[in-house]
């Protein structure tokens, strides 16, 4: 029977060398495959059958030659094959058992495949979650960060995960999702940081009102300091605050406004470090340069308000606008030294003009609310400190200088309205009389706020005593030393126009010596009463003098040394003038009152006798020209009062000879001649009796014409030889005019009389004409 199986098959092989084995594990375990597989079940199951009848054929020809070992090695056979029988139960047990196993190995290995494929699915996923989840996790670290104010840590952050972490996800869509939002966060960043730096910058600018009220006080103990040294060592004198010596001498008090612990200030510029670097990190430098620049200058609006009260005796409005100008400057200069091409100085310095200009504009508008001196004194004092803040931190005053000039104008306005109305009173309410002294205490006051050098020795006074002007001198003396002193403040603390002050004063002061007290005098020359001119006289006599004093005292306090020259105040020319016109109503007052008396004379041109004693007005004239020079015009320097004198006998002289030259007088007689040369002898001799050479020959012409009237031989007088050295003050028309009317008056009285009497004759033995 051919072999059902090839004899060449692998499993036959394996069970041939199986038989062979000494050993049945040595190839079971090449079986075991076979046996998994069901297909192989069947030929396996062949190869043994074809095995076992192999070895029966080989067993039977074994038999055949050996018979006997045939029977036992049949009945070995037979045992092998019970046993190969057993043997292949038990191998179909086995197969069976092994089938089972196989299958439920097979089904364990494909449970472990399987759990292996989903264990490594579910380590990616894991690892892809961790990675994720790594991302979420920075991506909200970031977020608590920006909510715990930590910006930079916060960009830095989203940078971090932007560049490293996005990468190892980039497969993912949270990773896409994340990459977009990074823009949206980056500037959620960047309007937190601008955020922060406005609370920064609102805050700044709530204390750069406190700033500069430090600052101010700084500059004023620097001030304080500055004035010590110079009263310890006067060359300190010439070196003003913020001059290069001041500062040397002063940097050994150090003094950071912006971190100071003794005022509590700190001005941390951290938050704007953060956003510059923040902002250069984003790229947007130039926005946030930009945002910046716009943000200070809407501030800066808000420092500067609508309207200002200059009338606050305090002057607070003023106070906080220059105290919050000067804190935002200050902070705006500081950001300029601490950043690099962030802040420009150009910056800072357009800001502090637009602050300047709008500081400038509301108090020159709301100056003409301010009719107190005083009040504006302090104004100036505001501003001086303001600009001696400023100008230590390098800022350009000279608009605030100018605006400087124009308070010096309103201050000097204002004190020359409140003196003028000062000295109007003065010259109103003065009685013009000599000035009583009771005691030497209050002469000392009134020596020493006037000009006035007395003529006697102090200790030679005795009291009660006058002086000779009148109390308004001494009172103008005072206002006029107080109105130097108040003009000369508003230079004392700091005012750059020292010319300027230099010119007001002067022009003040001769508007009002010249305006207010001369004018004001000269007006009141109106009045009929001598005495109340002549004391006018006095005083204006001492206001010149004044004058020139004052022009050496305001040489001495010239504020500018570039100014040469002496000071001239055109007061003085002024005063002398007025001199002139008082001494002129005082003539026209005394040579009024002579022209009435003389007018009263009643002279008869047609007498028949002459009168034994001088006429009625001539001793009234004579009277009263004693009494004036006694007692209205005693307080006069004596060249006034002889000036006035002389004037007073030349004009009375020139009266009483215009009596007999008179249009109503045709004729004169002896006797009315005879009369005329008593009053005449009678005038001559008071004159003579005031000791005065002078005066008298203010009565040459009278005495001279009179004597001509008198005479026998009137052709003396036609004769130029003679006339000269008779009637050389005689008037060669009024002398003949005079001639012919005593001539006319002497043919009359001839006839009229039964026996003339020859009073030419008398008249000539008298005057000594021969």
């Amino acid at each position: 029977m051919p072999s059902a199986v090839d004899p060449g098959d692998d499993l036959y092989a394996a069970i041939k060398q199986i038989s062979q084995s000494s050993s049945d594990s040595d190839y079971i375990e090449q079986l075991v495959p076979v046996m998994k597989d069901a297909r192989h079940a069947g030929r396996l199951m062949q190869a043994f059958n074809q095995f076992s009848i192999e070895r029966e054929s080989e067993i039977e020809r074994m038999c055949n030659a050996n018979h006997q070992e045939f029977v036992s090695s049949v009945n070995s056979l037979l045992q092998v094959r019970e046993g190969t029988v057993q043997m292949t139960t038990q191998i179909l047990q086995l197969n069976q058992s092994i089938q089972a196993s196989i299958e439920k190995l097979a089904d364990q290995k494909r449970a472990l495949v399987d759990s292996r494929s989903v264990r490594q699915n579910l380590d990616e996923t894991s690892q892809a979650i961790n990675a994720c989840l790594d991302v979420l996790r920075l991506a909200n670290q970031v977020h608590d960060l920006l909510a715990k104010k930590n910006h930079y840590a916060a960009l830095r952050a989203l940078d971090e995960l932007q560049t490293i972490h996005l990468k190892e996800v980039s497969r993912y869509k949270i990773a896409e999702m994340i990459e977009q939002s990074v823009p949206a966060t980056q500037k959620l960043i960047g309007e937190n940081v601008m955020g922060d730096l406005n609370t920064w910058l609102y805050r700044i600018r709530e204390s750069s009102q406190f700033l500069g009220e430090v600052a101010f006080y700084h500059t004023d103990g620097r001030r304080a300091r500055n004035e010590n040294r110079a009263e310890a060592d006067e060359r300190f004198s010439k070196f003003k605050l913020n001059s290069a010596m001041e500062l040397v001498a002063d940097e050994r008090d150090e003094f950071d406004i912006l971190n100071n612990q003794e005022t509590e200030i700190e001005v941390d510029f951290t938050p704007l470090f953060e956003a510059m670097h923040i902002h250069e990190t984003l790229g947007r430098s130039d926005y946030f340069r930009t945002e910046y620049a716009a943000t200070r200058r809407r501030q800066k609006d808000l420092i500067i308000p609508q309207s200002l009260n200059l009338q606050d005796e305090e002057c607070s409005d003023l106070s906080s606008l220059l105290e919050s100008i000067a804190g935002f400057a200050i902070i705006e200069k500081a950001t300029v030294a601490k950043t690099d091409n962030f802040r420009q100085l150009v910056d800072a310095d357009e800001l502090w003009d637009s602050m300047c200009q709008s500081s400038i504009t509301l108090i020159t508008n709301s100056l003409p609310t301010v009719d107190n001196d005083e009040l504006l004194l302090k104004v100036k004092s505001r501003l001086a400190l303001f600009i001696l803040t400023m100008e230590k931190w390098g800022y350009s005053v000279s608009a605030m200088n100018g605006l400087l000039l124009t308070l010096f104008e309103k201050y000097s306005e204002l004190l020359k309205q409140r003196f003028s109305e000062d000295f109007l009173e003065i010259v109103t309410t003065d009685d013009y009389m000599p000035m009583p002294i009771n005691s030497i205490e209050e002469y000392d006051k009134v020596v020493t706020v006037s000009w006035y050098t007395p003529d006697e020795e102090r200790e030679e006074l005795t009291f009660p005593c006058v002086l000779p002007f009148s109390q308004m001198y001494p009172l103008c003396c005072i206002d006029i030393r107080n109105f130097l002193n108040q003009i000369y403040l508003f230079s004392d603390d700091y005012f750059q126009r020292s010319a300027v002050i230099d010119e007001t004063l002067r022009n003040s002061l001769d508007e009002l010596l010249c305006e207010k007290v001369c004018q004001s005098l000269v007006d009141r020359l109106s009045s009929q009463y001598p005495g109340q001119i002549v004391q006018i006289l006095t005083n204006l006599e001492h206001f010149e003098i004044a004058c020139s004093e004052l022009q050496d005292l305001l040489f001495q306090a010239r504020s500018s040394s570039s100014a040469t020259g002496p000071v001239v105040l055109q007061a003085t020319e002024q005063f002398k003038a007025a001199k002139k016109t008082t001494s002129d109503r005082i003539f026209e007052l005394v040579n009024s009152k002579i022209d009435d008396l003389v007018e009263t004379a009643e002279y008869d041109w047609m007498a028949s006798k002459p009168n034994k004693e001088p006429s009625n007005y001539m001793q009234e004239l004579t009277r009263y020209l004693s009494n004036i020079m006694n007692s209205v015009l005693l307080g006069l320097p004596t060249e006034i009062k002889g000036f006035i004198y002389f004037d007073a006998l030349s004009h009375a002289s020139t009266a009483i000879l215009d009596l007999p030259l008179d249009d109503t007088v045709k004729r004169i007689t002896p006797a009315a001649v005879r009369n005329l040369v008593t009053d005449a002898d009678f005038l001559s001799s008071f004159v003579e009796s005031l000791n005065n050479p002078i005066l008298m020959e203010n009565l040459d012409e009278l005495m001279q014409t009179v004597a001509l009237m008198g005479t026998d031989n009137s052709d003396e007088f036609f004769d130029v030889a003679q006339r000269n050295r008779k009637y050389g003050k005689v008037d060669n028309i009024k002398g003949a005019i005079l001639l012919q009317k005593v001539e006319e008056g002497a043919a009359v009285a001839a006839q009229s009389l039964a026996k003339p009497t020859d009073r030419f004759a008398t008249l000539g033995s008298r005057f000594g004409i021969r």
